[in-house]
């Protein structure tokens, strides 16, 4: 059981990671003139991710553009940078309470 959700979970963190990095390169960027921001969907699913489907990076549609052709909002970038960090937070914790059963029924049968 723990292989598989530990998979799962190991996995999404792989794609919020590369997402982090998406949304850096956008914050890097934001006076690039002529760079258009770019994101990485969030699968559906868990399934989606052990089929190896971990989103591609595309250009972010419908996002105005200034001046200069750049559509980066550093205010949306910090909103997702934000969304994105509470979600690897989050697949952190529940990979550590899984460890923490495994070491518990670990020690459990150690003392039995």
């Amino acid at each position: 059981m723990f292989e598989r959700a530990g998979l799962e979970l190991g996995s999404f963190l792989t794609h919020l990671a590369r997402r982090q990095e998406v949304i850096a390169s956008n914050i890097a960027n934001a006076d690039t003139p002529g760079f258009s921001a770019k994101d990485i969907a969030t699968p559906s699913s868990f399934a989606e991710i052990l089929n190896g489907s971990l989103g591609h990076v595309t250009e972010t549609a419908d996002l105005q553009r200034r001046n200069d052709g750049n559509n980066v909002s550093i205010d949306r970038e910090a909103r997702l940078l934000a969304e994105n960090t509470l979600r690897f937070n989050l697949v952190t914790q529940m990979l550590r309470g899984q460890l923490k059963s495994i070491r518990s029924a670990i020690e459990e049968g150690k003392s039995a």
